[in-house]
C-alpha cells in the first residue's frame, strides 16, 4: 500500500492559501502559481521543523542559511547541501505546510483513478492521481506551493481534489511508470521504427518545435540539451539562470541531436569534434537566430543553443539602466570623434545589446558605420555591416583592414581576440575613427592589462582607450509582489553604503506570484562599472604599472565608478535585491573603496 502519513498543521499554513486559476481550466503548458509565504518566513519554519527532528545539527542549519544569501532557498540549500536525505526533507515541507506525505514507491495506483486525469494534464502539471479518499480526489505533487493545482483540476474534473506531496524524484518516476514519457508511446514507436511519411509530422520534428515554442513562451535565452544517466535533460536559461524543464528517454537523444544537427547544417556523422552552426526558424509569427555549439562529452554530445529574437526591438541607449550620472558620461564618450571605446565582461553580460544601442545614437545620414560582427544579431538600416567569415577568410583583422579604405567615421568590432584585430583597431582609433569592440575581462581597470598582454606597446594603449564600460546583468525584482523591510546592518555594509547617511533605508526583496512565476524577479538589468582614463591613468599605463595600482588610483581619483556602486544605487531604488548585487560584484575588495552617498 502507498504510506500515507497524516499532516502535523503549521501555525502558518493556513497563509499559504490556493488562488483560484481564472479560466478554471488547467491549460497544456500553463503552470498556475499561488501566492506563496515570504522565503524567509518559510525557511525558519522548515529548519526548526528539522533541527526539532534530529535531522538536522545547529552547524549544518547555520551553513545553510549563509548559502541563501546568494539567492537560493533553504530547501534548495539543504539539497545542494547534502545535509539532509530527499525523504526527510519533504517530510518536513509536507509538516510545514499541513499537507500529507505520500511515499509512490509502496503499493499500485487503480487503473479507475489514472483514467480520471489525462496524460498530457499530468505531465503538463507535474501531478499524479493516487486514490479516492472521503469523496475527494487525492492528487501527488512535489511543491507545496503547487496546491492552486487542486482547484483548477477540481473544477475541471467536477469534485473536490486534495493534495498530497512526494518528493520530485519519487513523482517523475512514478508519472512515467503509470502514465508513459512526455511523448505518447505512438510517437516513440514512430521515432523508433521510423515511420511518418511527411517531416513535419515526425515526432522529433514535434518534440523540437514544441522545445522552441516553450523557450520562446518561457523568455529564455539558451537552451541546454544533456544527455547522461539514462536520460536527456532540458534545460532553459531564464533571466540568467538554469531551470529544468524536460527529462526524455536515452533512446530519443540520437534522434534529437541529428535533427537539431541536420537544421543548422553540421555534420551528423562527426560525433568526436565540437561543431558549431547555427539555424534560422520561425516561431509564431517570430523570427528567431538560433547559435548551436555542439560539445562531445562522457555521456554523448551535448548541445547549447543561443536565442535570439530578431523581431524584438532593439534597446535605447535611455533604456538601458543607466544613472542619469553615467548615461551623461557615456554620451560624452560617444562624442569624441576618435579612440577606442570598450565594453568588457562575460557572455551573455549584454555587451553587443549596449554597443547596439550607443551605434542607433550615432546612426544618423552624416555618419558612417561599419560593423563586423560574429553573428551580425540585428540588421540596422544605415549601417554596413559584415558578417565573419573564417571559412572563406573572413577574419576579424581582414574585414577590419578592408573596412578603413572604405572612409568609415565609426567602427565597431565584435570582439578582439588576438594581437592582429587588437592592433589594427588601434590604428584605426589613431587615425581619426571611434572604435567600438569588447573584450572578455573581470572589471574596467583588466582591460587595460589585457590589452597589453596581447602585446600591445603600452603607450598605444595609453593613447587610443578613451572610455571602458564593464557590465553584469542582474535580475529584476518582480514590480508586481516585491516587499520592503529593513535590511541588516551587514547587507547595507555589503553594498558599501554609509550607515550614517542611511538610518532608516528600506530594500526591496523578492516574494513570488503569478505574474513571475513565484521566483521573485522577471526580467533582467544591467550594473555598469565605468572608466575613464585621466592623465596620470595614461602614465601609468605608459609605466605599465600593476593593475591594484592602476584600480586603487582610479578609484581615488573618481576616474573609475564600480559596479558595486552601481548595484547599490538600484538596490536603494528598488530595482533588484541585495544577494542579487553581491552575486555578480565583488564586493570583498570594492566596499572599502566604494561608499553612496
Amino acid at each position: 500500500m502507498i504510506e500515507w502519513l497524516p499532516p502535523v498543521v503549521s501555525s502558518r499554513a493556513s497563509q499559504v492559501a490556493p488562488t483560484a486559476n481564472p479560466s478554471g481550466l488547467i491549460r497544456p503548458g500553463h503552470r498556475p502559481t499561488p501566492q506563496p509565504l515570504g522565503r524567509q518566513e518559510l525557511s525558519r519554519d522548515l529548519g526548526d521543523l528539522l533541527l526539532a527532528s534530529g535531522a538536522l545539527d545547529e552547524a549544518q542549519l547555520r551553513e545553510a542559511r549563509s548559502m541563501e544569501r546568494s539567492g537560493l532557498s533553504l530547501q534548495e540549500a539543504l539539497t545542494r547541501q547534502g545535509a539532509v536525505d530527499e525523504g526527510t526533507l519533504y517530510r518536513a515541507l509536507a509538516k510545514q505546510h499541513g499537507i500529507p506525505f505520500v511515499d509512490l514507491d509502496k503499493g499500485r495506483i487503480s487503473q479507475e483513478v489514472l483514467d480520471r486525469v489525462a496524460a498530457e494534464i499530468v505531465h503538463e502539471q507535474e501531478l499524479l492521481p493516487l486514490m479516492e479518499r472521503n469523496g475527494k480526489l487525492v492528487v501527488a505533487i512535489d511543491d507545496p506551493l503547487k496546491t492552486i493545482v487542486a482547484d483548477s483540476l477540481g473544477f475541471m474534473l467536477g469534485g473536490e481534489v486534495a493534495c498530497a506531496l512526494a518528493t520530485p524524484k519519487a513523482l517523475r518516476a512514478a508519472i512515467s511508470r503509470n502514465y508513459g514519457d512526455r511523448l505518447t508511446v505512438k510517437d516513440a514507436g514512430a521515432l523508433a521504427s521510423g515511420e511518418g511519411d511527411e517531416e513535419s509530422d515526425a515526432p522529433v520534428v514535434r518534440l523540437v518545435t514544441r522545445m522552441f515554442s516553450d523557450a520562446l513562451e518561457e523568455r529564455a535565452s539558451d537552451i541546454h540539451i544533456e544527455p547522461g544517466h539514462g536520460l536527456v535533460r532540458i534545460r532553459f536559461r531564464i533571466d540568467g539562470l538554469l531551470r529544468d524543464i524536460a527529462e526524455h528517454p536515452a533512446h530519443l537523444s540520437a534522434p534529437l541531436l541529428s535533427r537539431l544537427k541536420i537544421m543548422a547544417n553540421l555534420d551528423i556523422a562527426e560525433k568526436r569534434k565540437p561543431q558549431d552552426g547555427r539555424i534560422g526558424i520561425q516561431i509564431a509569427g517570430r523570427e528567431l537566430d538560433v547559435r548551436v555549439s555542439v560539445l562531445p562529452t562522457g555521456h554523448g554530445e551535448t548541445i547549447v543553443m543561443r536565442i535570439l529574437d530578431r523581431s524584438a526591438n532593439l534597446i535605447a541607449l535611455g533604456d538601458l539602466g543607466f544613472d542619469a550620472e553615467d548615461q551623461k558620461w557615456f554620451r560624452k564618450i560617444l562624442d569624441r570623434p576618435n579612440g577606442v571605446v570598450l565594453v568588457t565582461g562575460p557572455t551573455g553580460s549584454g555587451k553587443t545589446t549596449t554597443l547596439y544601442a550607443a551605434l542607433q545614437e550615432l546612426n544618423r545620414p552624416d555618419v558612417k558605420i561599419i560593423t563586423a560582427e560574429d553573428p551580425v544579431e540585428y540588421r540596422i538600416q544605415g549601417m554596413n555591416q559584415v558578417q565573419v567569415n573564417p571559412k572563406v577568410g573572413l577574419t576579424f583583422p581582414r574585414i577590419l583592414k578592408a573596412m578603413l579604405r572604405c572612409a568609415p567615421n565609426v567602427i565597431l568590432v565584435g570582439e578582439i581576440r588576438d594581437l592582429e584585430t587588437a592592433e589594427t583597431a588601434i590604428q584605426a582609433s589613431l587615425t581619426g575613427h571611434l572604435v567600438f569592440t569588447t573584450l572578455h575581462t573581470n572589471d574596467a581597470t583588466s582591460a587595460l592589462t589585457r590589452l597589453m598582454d596581447l602585446g600591445i606597446k603600452p603607450f598605444l594603449v595609453s593613447a587610443a582607450v578613451q572610455g571602458i564600460l564593464a557590465q553584469r546583468l542582474v535580475r529584476r525584482l518582480c514590480p508586481q509582489c516585491s516587499v520592503a523591510y529593513t535590511p541588516e546592518s551587514e547587507e547595507v555594509q555589503a553594498l558599501g553604503l554609509d550607515l550614517a547617511a542611511h538610518p532608516d533605508v528600506k530594500f526591496q526583496r523578492p516574494r513570488g506570484c503569478r505574474a513571475c512565476e513565484g521566483t521573485g524577479y522577471r526580467g533582467r538589468v544591467a550594473l555598469y562599472e565605468r572608466l575613464e582614463l585621466d592623465a596620470e591613468l595614461r602614465e601609468q599605463c605608459f609605466r605599465r604599472a600593476p593593475l591594484e595600482e592602476l584600480r586603487r588610483h582610479a578609484l581615488q581619483s573618481g576616474a573609475l565608478s564600480s559596479l558595486l556602486r552601481d548595484g547599490a544605487r538600484k538596490v536603494l531604488a528598488g530595482t533588484t535585491s541585495v544577494p542579487e548585487v553581491l552575486r555578480v560584484s565583488r564586493s570583498s575588495q570594492e566596499s572599502s573603496d566604494s561608499t553612496v552617498a
